[in-house]
């Protein structure tokens, strides 16, 4: 389901194989388990960078799985969508280190959601979109979901037009609506930007609970909805001179 391997000080978090990356109960648990190393091993200076393999960076839900469970299919969506908020959303917001995500392939409902988890994204430009779905299939947003747009997509046409009128929206695009970082033209070429970006960031050694609490109140109100906000004291320590 997932990779997680090291160059130097950058950490590459890989969903593999070529399905959907649906997030499901095993990959959101895979998911956790590599981000839960990556918070024992992660030193002042360390990245990560996340991919995937295939068509598609993610497909979002895995509402198959969902509906199999016939009646509790609201049961099963409501579980997923909570895990998906304490487990992936919660997690990234509060990781010690910068965040860069690959997007080299479609990434719909939450799983552009967890695109918008990372501080920078890079997208592949021949090649996938980012689509909010759930006003085509039916689905309600959770508080969390509108949170992360409102906060990421200052724009607010462009917000509209991906939770109002569920755009599908190419790298270019992206760029100029400000959604993403920067558009490149392969996956070979994104994730390389990607690296230089992360070898970049590596060098300045930041102490990763000030880059994290910095984070949080950057995004304090996603950080709020999602219980993750600092609260009182900000950690403190002799700086750099």
């Amino acid at each position: 389901m997932c990779t997680l391997e090291k160059h130097g000080q950058v950490f590459v978090l890989t969903l593999t194989g070529e399905d959907e990356h649906r997030l499901g109960p095993t990959l959101i648990g895979s998911i956790l388990a590599h981000l839960q190393r990556l918070r024992a091993d992660a030193t002042p200076g360390s990245v990560l960078v996340t991919a995937a393999e295939g068509k598609f960076y993610s497909n979002g839900f895995d509402l198959k799985w969902a509906q199999e469970g016939g009646a509790a299919f609201t049961d099963r969506l409501h579980h997923m969508v909570s895990s998906f908020e304490r487990q992936i959303m919660a997690e990234f917001l509060s990781l010690p280190m910068p965040t860069i995500s690959v997007v080299t392939g479609h990434a719909a409902a939450a799983g552009f959601i967890l695109a918008l988890c990372h501080d920078y994204v890079f997208m592949r430009n021949d090649s996938g979109v980012l689509y909010m779905s759930e006003l085509d299939i039916g689905i309600p947003y959770p508080d969390s979901f509108i949170a992360m747009m409102r906060t990421k997509i200052a724009n607010p046409a462009a917000r509209r037009d991906i939770v109002l009128r569920s755009a599908k929206v190419k790298a270019t695009e992206a760029v100029k609506m400000g959604i993403i970082d920067a558009a490149h033209d392969s996956a070979g070429e994104t994730l390389a930007a990607a690296m230089r970006l992360a070898e970049e960031l590596a060098k300045k050694k930041w102490g990763g609970d000030i880059y994290a609490g910095i984070r949080k109140g950057s995004l304090l109100e996603v950080s709020e909805v999602l219980g993750v906000a600092d609260k009182g004291e900000k950690p403190v320590r002799a700086p750099r001179l």
